[in-house]
């Protein structure tokens, strides 16, 4: 995916920052970017390299899932156990999925005790448009955004009432519903809504391959998965508004371990709620006061003679003040955030269950004609001590379609619960990860034809990697040890390309990178040196036809890098047609030969997958 650049006068930018803020920004996607600079901006106005998925690009994917759709953007490299429904990783620019940040709608999403996400429980069907944006930003959503920070934005009412639903059928028995209900009422008090519910449900195929051993189960692993999201707003007056986001997901899916007799299942539940308050106190300053509370829940249910049963919930409350204030042409945020965090077991009990995270940030953002400058700082001070993170960038636009950028910012990785009391394993010594990360970045936009190169390099220190056995001796270490290393280096170029020739769109995205452990001189393991996509499409009428191309190099399933994965190239089909204003259809054919690839060792893939549906409602 390409962003389409534009140049607006100053002027328009201060209007789009001035009309809508935060994640509850009225543009749609394509119009401004939130996520860069925690305010909305112009695309024009953004030094980060970012991706926007957009609602119809969403809409036309045929995408299962957020992961499948991550998949085919640039920077972005997923590991999976298995097929939907299983334990997913996403890497950013080489970054482990701990160390990124997963945002929705605003409110951090993710495990205290995994330190990352649960992908395959995140609702596409709530979907509206995603915002990626890569890069360190710490100094703006503090711990673990070393890689980049991922928005998902869910529907959001507006104008008269809309309906629309969904219902698909696929391969492995795969079936799939969703609906939502959004609008908004006129009057000086109006009142915005938006509801969305979905349920997918599929029979799924082994989870396990034989050469895993003991673990290798040869049923079908099958995943339900149903889900619901909400927003509500209500306007006060004339610049102020209240409101109200909820998201709610369940899923229940099988895996491989080697029971045959038992339902071996995980069951995950993920909620996320919180309201806000949102105030035009001056002309000049824009409030905004969130309080926010996300669980993040899993159960394993395995047989006695395995580990048996496993509960695991966390709980990440959040209260955020952010203060946006125009000054001429320029933007300076103030914000302070209280974070924390409770996590539950029954296997273990922790020394400390909870932890609390206090933070002051302060940025600035600015247009001098052709310049473009930002700058940011924030404290955050927990536990593990106070960490400082900063950035600054600077692009200059040389004509209207050609723009060049440079950035340098530092970011931290606090260790996660497991790092630092699972029982044999953690060490609360454990200290965080620390990044540095320099960058530059070329851009060209001409309408019909769109180009990008961005070169990275975040180098970072105190590195948490785990092996089993433990190096420094097994004493106390029965489950292997997690500990910091000296150094690893993240680095890499990033090209994309885009170009309309009539109906026909090509488009292009190739990642060369070497995220490697400096200390032992491996590559970090699942991540490769090579890995890219390709796109071709066709519009005419009602019909819309593109084929995609898949592309990765062989990577490495352990740290030691002795178990390689083979590279492997995916082609899938996708088409839609629509039958009136209303009314379409979407057929998508994944993996067309049927290739077998590996993602993680002896973990099964998806072969050759169809799915069909039809959408009422899509505009």
């Amino acid at each position: 995916m390409t962003l389409r650049i534009s140049r607006p006068a100053a002027l328009t930018s201060l209007a789009l920052a001035m009309a809508a803020s935060y994640a509850h920004a009225e543009p749609t996607a394509g119009t401004v970017l939130v996520t860069a600079t925690r305010h909305p901006q112009a695309p024009a106005d953004v030094i980060s390299d970012s991706v926007t998925i957009s609602p119809e690009q969403i809409a036309e994917s045929g995408a299962g899932s957020i992961v499948d759709l991550l998949q085919r953007q640039r920077g972005i490299e997923i590991a999976r156990n298995g097929g939907a429904g299983t334990n997913a990783t996403v890497f950013i620019r080489g970054a482990n999925s701990n160390q990124n940040i997963v945002l929705v709608d605003g409110v951090r999403i993710g495990s205290s005790t995994t330190g990352a996400a649960n992908w395959s429980a995140i609702p596409l069907t709530a979907v509206d448009h995603i915002e990626i944006i890569y890069g360190p930003l710490s100094s703006l959503y503090g711990a673990d955004a070393i890689g980049g920070v991922i928005q998902i934005f869910t529907k959001k009412g507006k104008g008269a009432p809309a309906l629309t639903a969904f219902a698909g059928y696929g391969t492995d028995n795969t079936r799939e519903a969703d609906a939502s209900i959004s609008g908004a009422t006129g009057g000086e008090h109006s009142i915005s809504y938006a509801i969305s519910a979905g349920k997918e449900k599929s029979d799924g195929f082994s989870a396990t391959r034989p050469a895993i051993g003991k673990a290798y189960n040869a049923d079908k692993d099958g995943y339900d998965h149903e889900s619901a999201a909400a927003q509500f707003g209500l306007r006060l007056a004339e610049g102020h508004e209240v409101g109200a986001l909820l998201m709610h997901s369940k899923l229940e899916s099988q895996y491989d371990n080697g029971a045959a007799a038992f339902d071996v299942r995980s069951n995950a539940k993920l909620e996320n709620a919180a309201i806000y308050s949102k105030n035009q106190i001056l002309p000049i300053w824009q409030s905004l006061v969130q309080y926010s509370q996300t669980k993040d829940e899993g159960a394993t249910y395995s047989s006695p003679l395995a580990s048996g049963y496993s509960q695991i919930n966390t709980k990440q409350t959040d209260f955020t003040w952010q203060n946006d204030v125009q000054v001429g042409a320029d933007v300076l945020q103030l914000l302070y955030s209280h974070r924390k965090e409770e996590v539950e077991t029954n296997g273990f009990k922790l020394d400390n269950p909870q932890r609390t995270t206090n933070s002051f940030a302060a940025s600035y953002n600015a247009r001098r004609g052709d310049n473009l400058f930002t700058a940011s700082a924030r404290r955050d001070k927990s536990m593990y001590g106070a960490k400082t993170t900063g950035s600054i960038g600077y692009g200059y636009n040389f004509t209207q379609a050609l723009r060049a950028t440079a950035s340098y910012g530092t970011s931290f990785r606090a260790p996660t619960y497991n790092e630092l009391y699972y029982p044999s394993y953690g060490n609360p010594r454990n200290k965080p990860e620390l990044g540095k990360n320099a960058e530059i970045g070329l851009r060209y936009d001409s309408g019909a034809t769109a180009l990008s190169a961005s070169y990275y390099r975040n180098r970072l220190t105190d590195l948490l990697v785990s092996t089993n056995p433990c190096p420094f001796g097994s004493v106390g270490y029965t489950n292997g040890c997690v500990y910091n290393v000296n150094h690893a280096l993240l680095e890499g170029l990033t090209l994309s390309a885009s170009q309309q020739l009539g109906r026909f769109n090509f488009a292009a995205n190739v990642d060369l990178q070497d995220p490697k452990d400096e200390t032992s001189g491996k590559r970090l393991q699942r991540r490769a040196k090579k890995h890219g996509n390709l796109l071709a499409d066709y519009s005419a009428g009602a019909w819309k036809a593109g084929v995609e191309l898949q592309l990765s190099g062989d990577r490495y399933d352990d740290a030691a890098n002795n178990n390689r994965l083979g590279g492997y190239g995916l082609v899938n089909l996708y088409a839609t047609y629509h039958f009136n204003r209303d009314w379409s259809a979407l057929v998508r054919w994944n993996n067309i030969n049927d290739k077998q690839y590996d993602l993680a060792r002896n973990y099964a893939t998806p072969m050759s997958k169809l799915f069909a549906g039809i959408r009422y409602g899509y505009k």
